[in-house]
């Protein structure tokens, strides 16, 4: 089958939440013929059953099934849902949007999932030149589908496309395309309780360069996937050990956007710390050697009593944005949360400690290794992390009100 091949048109309908800030623009996209029908588009949603929410697949009730919510068949793909790891599960479509050097985004369009093709000495692979994104979509018991702040991730890509020195798509044209791309594979959304899609958004430089320059052609792509646990631990806590020698990023660099470059030099030492059965590794400031920065790729926060306390973002930190949510919804639980440089002696006489990020969301840490020395913090996940893990998810998943104004509602 040609996974190119374009012939019908059709239309995207997707009402949002009339409390977001994007009006739907129902851009036309192509698909290919062969796949126009079997795509179910059709909006037949099931009404919100009588059931207690707590009753229906969430966090503190994973184990509900698809029929104890709906009462008709979604329309699914035919994977096992009860066993999703963290991994790439070819989906059915992905968004495509070029546009030269000096100039804007625009015509974007649908295109069959697959490989794409690059030049030898595109920008990307030669000089690094790109960032990603990533951002989740939860189905709710209603059968509509969520997003989770995605103009968040559009302005971080506009912040790190200018430090990169590529032109980005506008707020809303992220918004829209990652839209289209859910609804597009929507088959893809696992039932309430059963996990994520996540989606990952690409900027890259694509035309072809062979001196040191900024790329002639870029590329803005959107792929998804359904996810389930980041750790193969789950909400359960994971060990860590301190990175004393190896630094993720230093003053002045990249550390504080989310290029590509920034992760493939993280591998080294989380690979020898999985050899040696860590589940990840927190790196140290690269001046000092005694502040945290962050772990491979979520932010940390340490807790002692009611005050919860967080690296600074200063430039050699990743501004996540579930980071971010965390601090607010911490501070809306009474929590007094503090952004400032943490030590890590800090760390270790902490009543608890946990990171955030949008693979991991909210994941407990167990034990940390510091030059030797292991520190643990209590036998089970602790209360803090379930707390804030619980109030975040169940915002997301849509079983409690967003009164944060933090989801985008695609029906």
């Amino acid at each position: 089958m040609e996974r190119s091949a374009v012939s019908a048109r059709i239309r995207l309908p997707h009402p949002i939440c009339p409390s977001r800030h994007f009006p739907s623009l129902q851009s036309p996209f192509l698909f290919p013929s062969s796949h126009s029908l079997s795509l179910k588009l059709s909006q037949n949603h099931v009404p919100l059953t009588s059931l207690n929410l707590l009753e229906a697949p969430s966090p503190l009730n994973p184990s509900a099934t698809l029929s104890d919510t709906y009462s008709e068949t979604v329309d699914l793909a035919d994977i096992e849902w009860d066993n999703l790891g963290f991994g790439l599960q070819p989906t059915d479509y992905m968004y495509v949007m070029k546009c030269a050097q000096g100039g804007t985004f625009s015509k974007g369009e649908l295109q069959r999932f697959g490989n794409i093709e690059l030049n030898p000495s595109a920008g990307i692979l030669n000089y690094g030149q790109g960032l990603f994104e990533g951002l989740k979509a939860y189905r709710k018991q209603d059968g509509n589908i969520l997003l989770f702040r995605p103009e968040e991730n559009g302005l971080r890509m506009q912040v790190g496309a200018e430090r990169m020195c590529m032109p980005s798509p506008t707020v809303e044209q992220f918004v829209e395309a990652v839209k289209d791309t859910v609804l597009a594979n929507k088959r893809w959304v696992p039932p309430p309780g059963k996990g994520s899609l996540y989606i990952r958004p690409l900027l890259m430089g694509s035309g072809p360069v062979l001196g040191l320059a900024p790329s002639p052609e870029y590329t803005f792509l959107i792929y998804v996937s359904p996810v389930g646990n980041y750790f193969k631990e789950g909400l359960a806590p994971i060990n860590l050990i301190v990175e004393s020698e190896l630094h993720r990023a230093t003053p002045g660099g990249t550390g504080g956007v989310k290029t590509i470059g920034n992760y493939a030099a993280v591998l080294k030492a989380q690979s020898e710390a999985k050899a040696k059965g860590y589940s990840d590794v927190l790196y140290l400031d690269c001046v000092h050697k005694r502040y945290l920065e962050e772990v491979s790729s979520c932010n940390i926060f340490v807790v002692k009593g009611n005050v919860i306390s967080t690296p600074a973002i200063k430039g050699t930190i990743l501004p996540g944005i579930t980071r971010k949510s965390i601090i607010d919804v911490a501070r809306s639980q009474g929590f007094q949360v503090e952004e400032r440089f943490v030590s890590v002696d800090e760390l270790l006489d902490a009543d608890e400690v946990f990171c955030t990020g949008t693979a991991v969301v909210v994941s407990p840490v167990g034990s940390i290794t510091y030059l030797g020395k292991r520190v643990s913090y209590g036998d089970g996940i602790g209360v803090v992390s379930q707390q804030l893990y619980t109030v975040l998810t169940r915002l997301q998943m849509g079983l409690s009100a967003d009164e944060m104004n933090w989801t985008v509602e695609l029906r």
